[in-house]
């Protein structure tokens, strides 16, 4: 039955980001709030999705190539569209949705590969850990989006090429605020959940560190955002500047959440 609502899922965000997609080339707000129901009808599906693999497993379905990957663009489809109710940014979507489709579509290729987690890891403590940790990466990614389509109206601004799509752009105040909130969510939620990961390391393991890849690129990229927040914080960086921080971090992010699993030999993959 997850596979029947997943496949709903995905068909509901293809559906979506053709429609954001339209909605940029027909220059109609309206195609992209129409848009903005699917992408949520999408979210409760994959939430469905995720409710009966918890069901189904036993635990929570948050450990693994697929399950890491379909929780961290839930959470990102969740955050966006809660944002989408303070912000009306319905444009952001057309960024949103199909990086969510393609996270789903990577997420599918292991879908059919069981995950052997060893009763050890079945602690609430490990899944406080990485649901925590999956979803401040995920509002990192929101912020990495805003930061994208912020770049792309500032340089409508910077040519004064003011056209009908640069009119249907959100405004750069919001889009520098979606991203500033994100950071400023993102960075302790992720801090929370590499604590938890911590101390169930020490009680378990013995030690809260063992140089493990995903421990080293995680405290790199978190080192990153730590630095861009301060300097939101502290000397009120802004804008541009701050936009393209935020796409340079996800960057490492990504590493850390792909590239070691895939290329390097970590605790933190499941099979």
């Amino acid at each position: 039955m997850d596979n029947l609502f997943l496949n709903v899922t995905l068909g509901l965000y293809v559906l979506s980001t053709l429609g954001y997609t339209a909605s940029l080339l027909v220059r109609r707000v309206q195609v992209a709030r129409v848009s903005t129901w699917i992408l949520f009808l999408a979210f409760l599906f994959h939430a469905a999705s995720i409710g009966l693999r918890y069901e189904r497993m036993g635990y929570t379905p948050v450990f693994g190539w697929y399950d890491s990957l379909s929780f961290f663009a839930w959470a990102m489809t969740g955050t966006y569209l809660a944002f989408q109710l303070k912000t009306k940014t319905r444009v952001l979507g057309a960024f949103v949705s199909p990086l969510a489709f393609f996270v789903m579509m990577a997420a599918s290729t292991g879908m059919t590969e069981d995950v052997r987690l060893p009763g050890i890891l079945k602690s609430g403590l490990v899944s406080v850990h990485a649901i925590l940790s999956i979803s401040g990466e995920a509002l990192f990614a929101l912020a990495c989006c805003a930061g994208a389509m912020y770049l792309i109206q500032d340089g409508f601004i910077r040519h004064r090429r003011f056209t009908r799509l640069s009119k249907m752009l959100p405004p750069l105040n919001d889009l520098d605020r979606i991203s500033h909130v994100s950071l400023l969510w993102g960075f302790p939620i992720l801090t929370l959940g590499a604590i938890a990961g911590s101390v169930w390391a020490r009680t378990v393991w013995g030690s809260h560190w063992s140089w493990d890849p995903k421990q080293v690129w995680t405290l790199m990229a978190w080192v990153l955002y730590a630095f861009v927040l301060h300097q939101r914080l502290a000397l009120g960086w802004s804008g541009r500047r701050a936009a393209l921080l935020s796409l340079g971090a996800l960057c490492l992010l990504l590493v850390t959440f792909v590239g070691v699993n895939v290329f390097s030999t970590t605790v933190h993959r499941f099979a």
